[in-house]
C-alpha cells in the first residue's frame, strides 16, 4: 500500500503502481487540520479523473462560492473544513486567524468554525470530490474567468502528458495568455492535444502557447516552482511547421499580423487565434487590412478563414 498525501496525485505514476497490484490511497489535508481530512482509496475513476474522495468521520467538507454560497454538483468553489480536527488558529497572527477560521454558516452549530483552505474543488455526482488547485492560481483573461488548475486537471487525463502546468503569460501587446508547461511522454503532438482538450474545456481555457520541458522545476518542498518556469520563446507560438509567404497577399498579411500581433516570424499554416489573436485584434485587423491592402473584410471573414494562406485565397477570389 503507497498513501499519497501533500501533493496532487500524480496520475501516470499511479497508474503503473496500480498495474503492478499495489493499492493506492489518496489524502488530502492541510496542516490547518488533520492531515487527512479526506481520502479515497480508489482515487482514479473510470474517467480518468483523480479525486481526494471522501471526508473522513468528524469532518465536515463544504464548497462554497464567492458569494459565501454552497455549490451545487460540479461547480468549482473554495473547499472549506469544519470539525474537531480544526486547530485553534495561527500562534501569535490573530487578524490571520480571523480571516481564515470564520463562523460557520451551514452547520447550525453555535459557535462552530470553519477553515477556508483557499483551495478549489467541486462535488462529483457519486459524493467524491475533485481536487482542482490553489485559489490564488485563478486569473482573468480577456473578461473569462479562469481556474488554472481545471485545466491541469484534464492535462493530466491525456495519456501523453507525463506531468503539466498553466500559467498566465503577459505578451509584447500586454495581453495575457494561457501557457501549457509539460513534460511529455514522447514526441508531443500539440495540434491533437489542443484538440484532446477542446472536447473538454472551451476555447477560451485551451492554452495557444506550449513550451515542452525535460522535467519541471520544483522548490524544495518539491512542488512545482512556477516562478522558474522559463518563458516561451517565439518557436513555440505555433503547432504548425513554418511555410513562408509565396505571393504579394500573403507577404501583406504576414506584415500586418506581425505587426499587430508582435511576433516575428509567422508562417502561413499559422493560425490566427493560436498566435494570441481574440474578437478584439480580429477588429484591428479588419482595419489595418482596410487601411493598408483596400481590402474591406467583415470580422466573421477572421474566423472563418483563420490561417493567412485561407485568408489570401478569400482575398484574391473575391476583390
Amino acid at each position: 500500500t503507497i498513501i499519497s498525501a501533500g501533493e496532487s496525485l500524480n496520475i501516470p505514476v499511479t497508474k503503473h503502481f496500480q498495474s503492478r497490484g499495489i493499492r493506492i490511497v489518496n489524502f488530502y489535508g492541510p496542516t490547518e487540520n488533520t492531515i487527512g481530512t479526506s481520502m479515497s482509496e480508489n482515487p482514479i475513476l473510470s474517467n480518468g479523473l483523480s479525486t481526494i474522495g471522501r471526508p473522513i468521520s468528524n469532518t465536515r467538507l463544504y464548497i462554497v462560492s464567492g458569494d459565501a454560497a454552497l455549490c451545487p454538483i460540479g461547480i468549482v468553489g473554495e473547499l472549506c473544513i469544519s470539525g474537531p480536527g480544526l486547530s485553534r488558529g495561527y500562534l501569535n497572527r490573530p487578524d490571520l486567524t480571523a480571516s481564515k477560521f470564520v463562523p460557520n454558516p451551514f452547520s447550525g452549530i453555535k459557535g462552530d468554525l470553519m477553515y477556508r483552505t483557499g483551495d478549489l474543488a467541486r462535488w462529483m455526482p457519486d459524493g467524491n470530490i475533485e481536487f482542482i488547485g490553489r485559489a490564488d492560481h485563478q486569473v482573468k483573461i480577456r473578461g473569462y474567468r479562469i481556474e488554472l488548475g481545471e485545466i491541469e486537471s484534464v492535462l493530466s487525463q491525456q495519456g501523453q502528458i507525463g506531468s503539466s502546468c498553466v500559467v498566465a503569460h503577459t505578451d509584447e501587446n500586454a495581453s495575457k495568455r494561457l501557457v501549457g508547461y509539460v513534460v511529455a511522454d514522447g514526441d508531443l503532438d500539440r495540434t491533437q492535444l489542443q484538440k484532446s482538450l477542446k472536447r473538454h474545456l472551451p476555447d477560451y481555457m485551451v492554452p495557444t502557447i506550449w513550451v515542452e520541458l525535460e522535467r519541471m522545476p520544483l522548490t524544495a518542498n518539491g512542488k512545482i516552482d512556477r516562478g522558474s518556469l522559463p518563458l516561451p520563446d517565439q518557436s513555440s507560438l505555433s503547432t504548425r511547421a513554418y511555410v513562408g509567404p509565396r505571393t504579394g497577399t500573403e507577404e501583406s498579411l504576414v506584415a500586418i499580423w506581425q505587426e499587430l500581433l508582435g511576433v516575428d516570424r509567422i508562417g502561413v499554416l499559422d493560425n490566427f487565434f493560436e498566435l494570441g489573436g481574440h474578437s478584439l485584434l480580429a477588429t484591428r485587423l479588419v482595419s489595418m487590412v482596410r487601411r493598408q491592402m483596400d481590402v474591406d473584410l467583415a470580422i466573421k471573414d477572421i474566423f472563418e478563414f483563420g490561417t493567412i494562406e485561407e485568408l489570401a485565397i478569400f482575398i484574391d477570389y473575391n476583390f
